[in-house]
């Protein structure tokens, strides 16, 4: 019974338990419509699509920007590649042309090539010439002795004539400058051919330099074309002179180089010790606005102060003194009553820092320094080592060696064929060097006097292959085996070679007629020596012979 009652009590409360109008559910609600709900599930639909199209898009986007970066990034790669590969091809291509350019200057010597054009006629020793008439050694040593040997007393006289008045000219100069003003002149020193004994050609000319200096405070400070500055091709074997106080640093304060303003200014230096006066610097020689020295104005004031000083020697002489060539400014003549002159050549030049290198102004009777970039530029002159290196390598030679007669007899019969056809490019100065360049060349033994005959060919050879490949080296500058005896600078021997030859490279017509004046002097050569000398017996000579050279 009770069991029965329990059963019905439960499902009673089962009943009230669930019923939803007690109990609702959380979730209960009334059912919808069917189509409401299709509608809601096909609105819920679009909107899943459109978020797919959305991020469909957005991932599209990013894998073409990916693809865009990758591209440039591929390009980029590629671009470097591609400028290595051409950096490496010009830097290739650049070492092979110097290759080539080093292997023709070094080892193309002796190598004769027909080049065509204008040198098809460019006639090579031992090929175009062989037959060519050579004077032998009797003739050679005959006409030495007969025609050259006699000069050198002439020019000994004549040099000691020339150089007492010179000293007594520049002695006279310094009493009529101004000392607190005018430039300091030091003493003359000859150089050139007659100071080094080979001059054979009249009138004889000495040639004489005279250092100076500018006036306390003031120094010279010079700047060549191998200092480490750019300088031009056409201005190699130049320098440049700057007038400075000597209080000044030497290598310059930065307020010389750099604009510090009008509200600034430099503690090391007044304004007064930078501001110069223009005329100030004119009176010091330099051009104008400007620091560098003038050659113009130089010669300009030595002309009046050699002027001045004549003016007060003039009555302890019985001769007149002028000016002998416009072109020459210091050039000058000795005139004697009886009708006689002597000339000679006084130019100022300016010492190279503690060195015999000098800075001239004008070359007198040279094309060395024929046209000068600008008044402010200075050629260099080496004649003061020309002559020690002569002088020392002289002591190494046989007794009465040949190099200085085989000068002598180019020289002649050079300046003798000039007079026939007209002057050439080649100068003595060019013949020098030929011999110069041999000197160091050849062992002491080949310059004994019985060689002279092959000696005198050697230098032909040099010169004409010079001339055939238009170089001509200057014996000093880039020259490393200059003996260390003479104390030369080495700037200079580090230097680049500095080519004579190189106006022949610009000027054509030059040229040829230089190559031809030497192929007519070379067929010329046995008659123009023989012209000049005494007659010699035909048993002691034996005549003139071919001579293949």
């Amino acid at each position: 019974m009770s069991v029965g009652v329990f059963r019905v009590s439960l499902l009673v409360l089962t009943a009230i338990v669930n019923h939803p109008l007690i109990f609702p559910k959380e979730d209960g609600t009334v059912p919808e419509d069917p189509q409401e709900i299709i509608q809601k599930m096909k609105e819920r639909e679009e909107i899943l699509r459109l978020e797919q199209l959305r991020l469909e898009q957005e991932i599209a986007e990013q894998e073409a920007t990916q693809k865009a970066l990758e591209k440039a990034v591929k390009v980029v790669e590629e671009s470097e590649e591609e400028k290595v590969r051409w950096d490496m091809w010009t830097a290739l291509s650049m070492v092979i042309f110097l290759l080539i350019e080093l292997w023709r200057q070094d080892f193309q010597e002796g190598i004769w090539q027909d080049t065509g054009g204008e040198e098809d006629d460019m006639a090579v020793l031992g090929k175009a010439f062989k037959g060519v008439a050579f004077p032998d050694k009797a003739v050679l040593a005959s006409f030495y002795e007969k025609r050259i040997l006699g000069t050198t007393g002439d020019m000994a006289r004549m040099r000691e004539m020339v150089e007492g008045f010179a000293d007594d000219l520049l002695e006279a100069l310094r009493s009529v400058c101004n000392r607190d003003a005018d430039m300091e002149v030091e003493d003359c020193m000859g150089v050139g051919s007659m100071y080094e004994n080979w001059r054979v050609r009249k009138p004889f000319v000495c040639d004489l330099i005279v250092p100076f200096a500018p006036p306390e405070p003031y120094c010279f400070r010079s700047q060549t074309w191998c200092s480490g500055d750019s300088f031009p091709p056409d201005e190699q074997g130049y320098g440049t002179i700057k007038v400075c106080r000597a209080d000044e640093a030497v290598r310059g304060c930065i307020c010389d180089k750099t604009k510090l303003g009008e509200d600034m200014l430099c503690l090391l230096h007044s304004q007064a010790n930078n501001t110069r006066p223009s005329s100030e610097m004119e009176d010091l020689l330099c051009f104008k606005n400007t620091q560098y020295l003038d050659a113009d104005q130089v010669m300009k004031w030595f002309q009046i102060a050699v002027t001045k000083a004549w003016n007060r020697i003039s009555h302890k002489y019985e001769f007149d003194l002028s000016f002998s060539l416009l072109d020459s400014p210091g050039a000058l003549k000795i005139k004697f009553r009886s009708g006689k002159s002597i000339a000679f050549n006084l130019t100022p030049v300016v010492q190279y820092e503690n060195s015999d290198v000098y800075f001239i102004s004008h070359f007198p009777r040279s094309s060395l320094a024929a046209d000068l970039p600008s008044s402010t530029h200075w050629f260099l002159t080496f004649a003061v080592y020309e002559r020690r290196f002569i002088q020392l390598v002289s002591k190494t030679l046989p007794a009465n060696a040949c190099h200085v007669s085989c000068l002598q007899i180019l020289s002649f019969v050079h300046g003798k064929q000039c007079s026939l056809t007209g002057p050439s490019g080649l100068t003595n100065y060019h013949l020098k060097t030929v011999m110069l360049h041999l000197l160091q060349a050849r062992p002491s033994q080949d310059w004994a006097p019985e060689k002279l005959e092959a000696r005198l060919q050697d230098m032909l050879k040099f010169l004409e292959k010079c001339l055939h490949e238009k170089k001509l080296y200057h014996f000093f500058i880039g020259n490393g085996k200059v003996p260390a005896e003479l104390g030369f600078p080495i700037i200079f021997q580090r230097a680049e070679p500095l080519n004579l030859f190189r106006p022949f490279v610009l000027q054509r017509d030059v040229y040829r007629k230089t190559v031809d004046t030497f192929h007519e002097m070379l067929r010329n050569m046995t008659a123009l020596i023989n012209e000049y000398t005494v007659h010699i017996p035909l048993a002691q000579t034996n005549g003139i012979h071919k001579e293949s050279f």
